[in-house]
């Protein structure tokens, strides 16, 4: 089985505003709302390419009964523990300015809640697979991640973190199968700007040599890179397609990489299916469909 875990879901407001501007009433030409969260996202994904899974996570208030309602509309199967203070939280997302977004604090989560989740991840063991993502609400402890990983060391669980700065190098030590950073977040982790798909390799293998097993680096329109657990690299520049919607591209890049790894254990197709997938959600308003991803899986072996 294959469980995403996201610490802090939201609603995701996904708006367009034509001529945007500040200090003056604005109105929207178009609007979106979707329950949001990288696990949840990488759960959708990899339900919309036939792949079960069950999303954990914590939710709050009448945005957690809408968030997992949703979730269930879409097909996505979710084990979440409840809180009783706060909400889950919204996030709005300004899809005419690139980028610009306003993402919500979320309930806060207190020891009781992280020892049920702990219990809930008890039950995860040989062949399956844990993918831990996103940001962790500030009532959290920040060392959480190393402390799941380090609760499932030798039960032989593939592990994959997508996350940023110390929440990724805290869980290093513990071989997770695969890690995503884009090449801005692992510029920060080095302190240098990488650009360019060759600049991002020897710091991809400096975080290999720190412990990941596979290092994917997504890099937006210049395309992606992994440094694989082979020893190889494999890079492609992105595919042609009109950019839609970024949200979720990265998650859906992550599902499309577990998804492939999963049926042919092979690094080369595991990587062309997740960079099909993060593209093909890029080009979508929603998150990608099977045929979508195939789609573009077809465009980039053709090249």
């Amino acid at each position: 089985m294959i469980y995403t875990v996201t610490f802090n879901p939201s609603l995701d407001y996904i708006v367009s505003v034509e001529d945007f501007k500040l200090g003056l009433t604005n109105r929207t030409s178009s609007e979106l709302i979707l329950p949001g969260g990288k696990g949840i996202n990488v759960s959708t994904v990899l339900g919309n390419l036939g792949i079960e899974n069950t999303a954990l996570g914590f939710a709050a208030g009448f945005t957690g009964d809408e968030i997992v309602r949703r979730m269930e509309e879409m097909g996505v199967k979710s084990d979440f523990i409840w809180l009783e203070n706060g909400m889950s939280r919204i996030n709005l997302k300004l899809k005419s300015i690139d980028g610009t977004e306003i993402n919500g604090c979320g309930p806060k989560i207190d020891q009781e809640a992280v020892n049920s989740l702990m219990d809930k991840l008890d039950v995860v063991g040989q062949g399956d697979t844990l993918i831990l993502a996103g940001s962790i609400p500030n009532s959290m402890p920040d060392d959480i991640y190393r402390r799941i990983m380090g609760r499932l060391d030798g039960r032989g669980v593939m592990i994959v973190v997508d996350a940023t700065q110390d929440l990724l190098l805290n869980v290093l030590e513990y071989h997770p199968f695969l890690i995503k950073p884009n090449n801005h977040e692992l510029g920060e982790i080095f302190n240098v700007e990488l650009k360019t798909r060759e600049e991002v390799v020897p710091y991809g293998k400096k975080l290999q040599e720190m412990g990941a097993v596979n290092v994917l680096v997504s890099m937006a329109g210049e395309g992606a890179v992994l440094i694989a657990g082979d020893g190889n690299v494999y890079a492609t520049p992105a595919p042609k397609g009109t950019l839609k919607n970024g949200v979720g591209a990265g998650d859906s890049m992550v599902a499309g990489f577990v998804a492939g790894w999963m049926k042919e254990q092979d690094y080369k197709y595991a990587f062309y299916m997740g960079v099909s997938a993060g593209s093909a959600s890029a080009f979508s308003e929603l998150l990608a469909t099977k045929e979508e991803i195939k789609a573009v899986y077809q465009q980039l072996i053709s090249n």
